[in-house]
Parts: structure tokens; C-alpha cells; sequence
């Protein structure tokens, strides 16, 4: 009889525990565990998750031979396997060639994945076969620096929840129909796109992410956003389509996402949203958004503070504000500091507001003038930090007395004046 100093306590766990614990550690780990036993032989065949990274590789310095062994056990796993995956994922900086990665698509097109997750060296990119088009079960997908066209006969991923393309080259078309084929779709990122006049259409979706250099940008269908970060980078040719261009950027973009809880706008956001926003009614009332960063805005451009007022007195509950200035300044006009006491009405109140931060600080008119505005009309605030650019030295003392002297709806507001050295 077997004592239980004999018996294999591990070895007779059941096989979805045993998978539970293979995931956790590298699969080239995994994989080793079939010298242990014979019960062990092909355990690690079974699991569900397969991720390949550069732990997989051979040691050595002749790249084409550890890209050559990474090849080889990649397609041994694959081939040695048994049962669905779920997940694959290869992230490497060893590229393999395009038959062998095709054929690992064709695999997994036939395995019931769930998530893919291709991204390879940097210097590298690759064609998405058709097949990756034809994955019903896909829920999570992930391509980098990867070329796509779509088949005719593309039906959608209808059960696709999470999308991340960057440095992709689909056509313009396409890419407008792929996210709308996806009707389940809640989050979705694009990145380092050019020159690309978009379109979303997702009725589903909770949290985009954009970067790149966006002519256009048109949000159709999304009342479900809460969460979105865009950073636009800016050349010759899209500064002339914006001087160009017809309509409220701002309408276009943020009219139709009510339920917004969190927005970050990078470098140019504020620039694209002010073109065609004129100040009047706000249509619509942001009530979920609690938290807005704002990098680089021109405060010497009256359209883009009129965008920033836009957004946070249409934001009844917000409660943390960033805001980065831009460092350049260009514009010789006077300024209109009577904008404040005019157009802005003295029962204006931010009732939720806490924390503000304030960086790259200038000590421009209408930048003080907005913290003057800011603290004397948030009766709940509790800090405010200012940060000036590191450029700035002869107007330090000035702006600290200023900041000081400011009058501070609430009582227990602290206004913290942060300087860097250089």
C-alpha cells in the first residue's frame, strides 16, 4: 500500500489546476515538465495559453540561428498541442518568415483562439493572412507594424471586445468598416496612423485610444465611451486641413459621449477641438466625468482656453483637473482679461473639483487669470499645484504673490507653487 510519502500529490491534481499553474510560469518552462514523469509527459499540451516572448530563445549570438530555434520550438508546441488555445501570443524581437507564421495562423484559426497577440521586431513587418480574418471565437486581438486587408467575404469578428492595431496599414475604408463589424467591441486603440480621416462607429464601446497624425476624427454611435485619450501629432499637411476645415471639432468629437468619466487630450487635442467651437450653450452636460489632463494648451490662443472652460463648466462633477501650458508663445495681441468678468457669469461653480495641477506654467495673462478664476470658484477644492516651465525665472516671485493674494472659494484649499531646478 502507498503511503502518502509516496503518492504524487501534484501529479494527481486535477488538469485544470495543473493548467492554472503551467500559465503562471515561461511556456519554455512549461514545456520542460514533460521530463518529469511520465504522467507529466503532456501536461503542458493541454494548456489553453500559449505565449511566446525572447524567454523562449536559445542563448547565443548568431541571430538567425536563435530566430531559426525560437522558429523551430514554436512550431513543435504548436504541432505537439492537444485541445483548443485560447491565447497566443508572440512577442519577440526575432522575426520569423512569413510562411512560418502563416501556417501558425492557419493553426489557430482552427483552434478556437480567443486572443491574439502578434507583435515582432521593430525593424519588421508582416502581412496578416486571410485566415486571421476568419476566427469566430476572437475576442482580443493585438497587431503591430503588420500590413491588413480584409477579404470581401469578411463577416466581422462578431464577438471581438478589444482591438489594438499600431503601426498598421489597412486602408482608410477598411479600418472604418472593421471597427463597425465588431459589435461587441469595448475598447479600442490605434496608433502611429497618417494622415487618416476616421469615423467610429462602435455602440458598444468604453474606452478609445488614439495616437497619430489624425486629419479628422468623428465619434458616430458611441454613448457608451467613459474613457478616452487621444494624442494628435501635427505636419504641414494636416495644419493646412485644419485651416481648411468646416464645423465644431469639438461637436464632432465629444457631442455624442454623455456617459464620459475620464479624458486625456495630448499634444494638438485642445488645437483640434477649438476649430469651429464659438462660445455659447453647451449642448451637452458631461455629469459622469470626474477627471480631465489637458497637455500643451496654448493659453494665448482665446479658442483653445474656450474649449477648456467649455469642457469643465459642462462638467458638473469633476473632481481633478492637469493641465500642461505650451511653452510657445507667438502671438502679439491684446489681451482681452475683461473675457472673465464679461462673458463668465459670477454663479459659476465647479461644486466637485478638488485637486488641480497645473504644469509648464508660464505666468501668461489669461494663465493667471485662470487659476484666479479657478480658486474663486471651487468651494471644495483642496489643493492646487503650480508648476512653472523651467524657462521661466524674472516673473517666479511675481507669479508666487499673485498665487498667494488669490481669492479661495473654499477654506481649505492649499496652493503649492513648485519650481524645478534646472
Amino acid at each position: 500500500m502507498d503511503t502518502d510519502s509516496d503518492r504524487d500529490l501534484l501529479s494527481d491534481l486535477p488538469q485544470s489546476i495543473i493548467e492554472s499553474i503551467l500559465v503562471k510560469v515561461p511556456l519554455v518552462d512549461a514545456v520542460r515538465t514533460s521530463i518529469l514523469s511520465r504522467k507529466w509527459r503532456y501536461k503542458w499540451a493541454a494548456i489553453t495559453e500559449l505565449v511566446f516572448n525572447d524567454t523562449c530563445r536559445t542563448s547565443g549570438h548568431d541571430k538567425s540561428i536563435i530566430s531559426c530555434n525560437l522558429v523551430n520550438f514554436i512550431t513543435r508546441c504548436l504541432f505537439l498541442h492537444d485541445g483548443p488555445i485560447h491565447k497566443f501570443e508572440l512577442n519577440t524581437s526575432y522575426s520569423p518568415a512569413s510562411p512560418d507564421l502563416d501556417q501558425w495562423l492557419l493553426f489557430l484559426s482552427r483552434k478556437d483562439i480567443k486572443e491574439l497577440i502578434i507583435d515582432i521586431g521593430e525593424d519588421d513587418w508582416f502581412r496578416a493572412p486571410s485566415c486571421v480574418f476568419f476566427c469566430p471565437k476572437l475576442t482580443h486581438l493585438v497587431l503591430v507594424r503588420c500590413e491588413l486587408n480584409p477579404p470581401p467575404n469578411f463577416k466581422g469578428f462578431l464577438c471581438l471586445k478589444h482591438l489594438s492595431l499600431q503601426q498598421v496599414i489597412i486602408p482608410p475604408h477598411d479600418i472604418e468598416v472593421l471597427i463597425s463589424s465588431c459589435p461587441l467591441l469595448e475598447s479600442l486603440t490605434l496608433s502611429y496612423f497618417d494622415s487618416l480621416e476616421l469615423t467610429i462607429r462602435a455602440p458598444n464601446l468604453k474606452y478609445l485610444n488614439l495616437e497619430g497624425e489624425f486629419k479628422d476624427i468623428r465619434l458616430e454611435n458611441t454613448p457608451h465611451l467613459i474613457g478616452i485619450s487621444v494624442a494628435m501629432y501635427m505636419t504641414d499637411d494636416i495644419a493646412e486641413h485644419f485651416e481648411q476645415c468646416s464645423g465644431c471639432n469639438f461637436d464632432k468629437f465629444l457631442g455624442g459621449v454623455p456617459c464620459l468619466e475620464r479624458l486625456i487630450g495630448h499634444i494638438y487635442f485642445t488645437k483640434y477641438l477649438s476649430i469651429g467651437n464659438e462660445q455659447g450653450n453647451f449642448p451637452v452636460t458631461y455629469q459622469n466625468l470626474k477627471f480631465i489632463e489637458l497637455y500643451q494648451v496654448s493659453f494665448e490662443d482665446m479658442k483653445e482656453l474656450l474649449v477648456v472652460l467649455r469642457l469643465i463648466v459642462s462638467s458638473p462633477n469633476l473632481e481633478e483637473l492637469q493641465i500642461s501650458s505650451s511653452s510657445i508663445t507667438t502671438t502679439t495681441d491684446i489681451y482681452d482679461l475683461e473675457f472673465w468678468e464679461r462673458d463668465w457669469p459670477a454663479d459659476c461653480t465647479f461644486g466637485k473639483l478638488k485637486i488641480v495641477h497645473m504644469t509648464d506654467f508660464s505666468g501668461l495673462p489669461h494663465e493667471i487669470a485662470f487659476i484666479k478664476f479657478l480658486l474663486g470658484h471651487s468651494p471644495v477644492l483642496e489643493q492646487m499645484i503650480v508648476a512653472p516651465t523651467v524657462y521661466v525665472t524674472d516673473k517666479v516671485v511675481k507669479m508666487l504673490i499673485d498665487l498667494l493674494t488669490f481669492r479661495r472659494a473654499s477654506p481649505q484649499a492649499t496652493v503649492k507653487f513648485i519650481q524645478e531646478p534646472l
